[in-house]
């Protein structure tokens, strides 16, 4: 059977879904390797599924707060992320990709892997995009919401051309940021390609959209080749992840009263958390509800509060189910297994694609929105209050989680990557 490479970049939201494709490709008779960050080799071993660091390793970023500042900031954090962070470091992750692909069948990308392109076209290696977030697919028929231009959203009445002049101003920007693709491709023999950030992404063997068509429906402007396939579950914390995963403790307090609001952060900007958490558990206590809060790693303090449970992380799909609520950030893997539990949801976006995937969800009727400069106490009370009456938004969200239980998104993906094979 097949050698098939699959290279991601990021949080576990971006690790995730890789490693369930993984898990079904060996399932398969396939022989796949998860290329990533070192941080998650043994998360990706505890599998029983090969592992390859490429550099960047995301896990030199635990700690410093400045860098998590910046990659966090909400207009400017991608900009920091892709032009100062991860471009720069293409040609490392070049010289450890290329090393991982030696006689891989088939090369599996992410859209922060910007060596992954780069790779495939040198080694002449067939090769699948993935698309985590309908966010990244630029369409001018289903606009996103820009974190960098949020306002911009109210203008979208004007039509298609207006986005299509944003599109066009990102690709003027984001060239600018393009120097070490374009280096490294004239040192390889390559011609310059296309724009890394906006275009250079997709590949002409198709894209892997891993998001439910009922989040985001398929547009006719996507990248040519692009299948829904709905999304992909998977939310082990694995090894080398921290404090105990048992949550015992979480068990008895779960089954000891109502259903509480979850909080939670993910897995990512739970490292630039500011007061969400001090906010949060303000705001249960105005509610008088029950409440647990996922702090990751964070120095969070003792509650002395029995309605308030502290934990370091518990998985998704197992913990959001017995909940009222969750309280999120908004990152694609919160989201899907938040709208796979069934019930309303209050975001508050960070960066990135964040606001869309919100907007996503509030047009859904399954949300409502807080910003991040206005998460107080006082206003998640309210909001809270508001979601928790609103008969139609519980209804909306029921209905999502039976539509999504009828996706099978990783039977589905890896069909596709086999069909590719076949060929």
């Amino acid at each position: 059977m097949a050698r098939i490479v699959l290279n991601t970049f990021g949080s576990f939201g971006d690790v995730h879904p890789y490693l369930a494709l993984a898990i079904e490709l060996e399932r398969r008779g396939h022989s796949p390797l998860i290329a990533t960050s070192e941080v998650y080799r043994a998360k990706v071993q505890a599998e029983g599924i090969e592992f390859a660091a490429v550099r960047p390793d995301v896990g030199e970023l635990l700690g410093d707060t400045e860098s998590l500042k910046r990659i966090w900031d909400p207009k400017l954090g991608s900009e920091y992320l892709i032009r100062d962070y991860l471009l720069p470091k293409v040609a490392e992750a070049y010289e450890d990709l290329s090393v991982s692909c030696v006689g891989a069948d088939l090369l599996v990308t992410h859209c922060a892997g910007y060596a992954g392109p780069i790779v495939a076209e040198v080694r002449k290696l067939p090769w699948i995009s993935i698309a985590l977030q309908p966010a990244v697919l630029f369409s001018t028929s289903d606009p996103s919401v820009v974190a960098q231009v949020p306002w911009a959203r109210h203008l979208y009445w004007l039509g298609r051309w207006f986005y299509a002049l944003m599109l066009k101003a990102g690709r003027a920007r984001t060239a600018e940021w393009a120097g070490p693709v374009v280096r490294l491709r004239e040192k390889l023999g390559l011609p310059a390609g296309k724009n890394p950030v906006m275009e250079g992404q997709f590949s002409p063997y198709g894209t892997l959209a891993l998001f439910s068509k009922h989040f985001a429906a398929p547009q006719p402007d996507w990248p040519a080749g692009t299948k829904a396939t709905g999304f992909i579950g998977y939310d082990k914390r694995g090894e080398g992840f921290g404090p105990s995963t048992e949550n015992g403790g979480l068990e008895r307090f779960l089954a000891a009263g109502t259903p509480p609001v979850v909080f939670t952060l993910g897995s990512s900007a739970v490292m630039a958390a500011g007061s969400f958490y001090e906010e949060s558990v303000r705001a249960a206590q105005r509610l008088r509800m029950r409440a647990v809060l996922l702090v990751g790693k964070t120095e969070f303090p003792k509650v002395d509060d029995e309605a308030i449970y502290v934990t370091d992380y518990a998985p998704y799909s197992e913990l959001l189910t017995r909940g009222v609520a969750t309280v999120h950030q908004g990152g694609i893997g919160t989201t899907a297994q938040a709208l796979r539990s069934g019930l309303p949801m209050l975001i508050v976006p960070w960066a990135h694609d964040q606001p869309d995937n919100a907007a996503r969800c509030r047009r859904l009727g399954v949300s409502r929105t807080v910003g991040r400069s206005e998460y107080t106490a006082e206003v998640v009370a309210r909001e809270l209050r508001l979601l928790l009456g609103d008969e139609r938004a519980k209804n909306k969200a029921r209905a999502m989680r039976r539509d999504l239980e009828l996706e099978d998104g990783v039977r589905a993906a890896c069909d596709e990557l086999e069909g590719v094979l076949s060929k």
